[in-house]
């Protein structure tokens, strides 16, 4: 009988010691059924913003602009200029800007577009090195879909495209450049309207600490951007006169404009140097010296000039950067790749004040 006794007790503490794998159904239950509302949200929201393209792109450009030229508004309106006449002046110079740098771009490009038929047959002849790959290319293709191929050899139509998308780009270009108008002019008293809908004076003070820290980070970063893609478009510009590409300012001004999306703008100039310098030069290896040379420049300044001056204001985590990139050209195309880095810091500067995280050093 003891030792009957003596298994019961010993199966029961058992029992009661043997973890239970969940705590509580209904509490497992209700965090998978929080976990998918916030899925479910997150998919609407892609949606919404796939689907409101058009209005949503322009509005939230004019917005960022908005937030970034907001210290400028408010230095002019404590030195008493009037907040619509800072905003006129700020239209007029951006809209002269682009009008130049359109008037600047557009007789190279109408003459490279006219010179496209020589421009191909002189790539072609230039990378005759690759025949050999292509062929081993082709073969691989016709193995996998047949002796038809993907049918590849149509002559691609590039007016329907350019025109598909200036239509509506014009649309959204007007409404960018009227929203901003709107939002520079009115600004501060849309902030205190925004303001007095909080009830805490904490919540009031927080919302005011989060709005000038995204006004400052955004301005510091344009400003050091802006002089940093200066400098590379002036190295540029120097480098392709040195090396003999015609349009050497052009070449520069390109570069400066496309180094503001990071990754993306300097791949394309790269393959931009590349592909004139086929056609400019006779060798390949003198093709090669202004890509080439790019790549070490942006990669020096991405790496070492812009983290230095940048990182102690906001640092970005790169892999944020590439996914931000990612997301937002998928999503709204190369106006989206030049908003990630903006709606990033955005989002960074409002996490770190309604999450702030203690400085503690964790092992390695």
């Amino acid at each position: 009988m003891e030792y009957i006794r003596a298994k019961r007790e010993l199966r029961h503490a058992l029992v009661i010691s043997d973890p239970s794998p969940v705590g509580s159904v209904h509490t497992m239950w209700a965090s998978a059924g929080q976990a998918a509302t916030i899925g479910i949200f997150l998919l609407l929201f892609g949606a919404f913003l796939y689907v409101g393209r058009a209005i949503l792109l322009p509005v939230l450009a004019a917005a960022v602009a908005a937030l970034t030229l907001a210290p400028l508004v408010k230095t002019a309106r404590r030195l008493g200029i009037p907040p619509w006449l800072t905003s006129l002046l700020i239209l007029v110079v951006t809209l002269g800007a682009l009008s130049l740098i359109v008037t600047a771009l557009a007789g190279p490009v109408s003459e490279w577009i006219g010179r496209a038929p020589e421009i191909g047959s002189s790539i072609k002849q230039k990378l005759t090195v690759l025949d050999q790959p292509l062929a081993s290319l082709h073969e691989l293709e016709e193995s996998l879909f047949g002796a038809g191929g993907l049918n590849v050899n149509e002559p691609p139509n590039v007016v329907l495209p350019v025109v598909a998308f200036l239509t509506p780009a014009a649309g959204e270009l007007l409404l960018f450049f009227a929203t901003l108008l709107f939002f520079l002019v009115g600004q501060i008293e849309l902030r205190n309207h925004v303001v007095s809908m909080f009830s805490s004076r904490d919540s009031k003070l927080r919302f005011l600490k989060i709005m000038r820290d995204i006004e400052r980070n955004l301005a510091g970063y344009l400003t050091v951007v802006t002089i940093v893609n200066a400098a590379v478009g002036v190295i540029v510009a120097l480098g392709t006169w040195l090396i003999g590409y015609p349009n050497p300012v052009i070449f520069g001004l390109i570069a400066a404009l496309l180094n503001y999306v990071p990754y993306v703008g300097p791949a394309v100039m790269v393959i931009a140097l590349f592909g004139v310098g086929l056609v400019t030069f006779s060798s390949l290896g003198h093709a090669c010296i202004a890509p080439v040379g790019l790549i070490a420049v942006t990669t020096m300044e991405g790496h070492f000039v812009t983290p230095t001056i940048v990182g102690r204001r906001l640092t970005l985590n790169p892999l944020l950067v590439f996914l931000a990139l990612a997301f937002w050209t998928w999503m709204w195309g190369p106006i989206g790749a030049v908003l990630a880095v903006p709606v990033s810091i955005i989002g960074l500067v409002v996490a770190n004040h309604l999450f702030p995280t203690d400085d503690i050093r964790l092992p390695d």
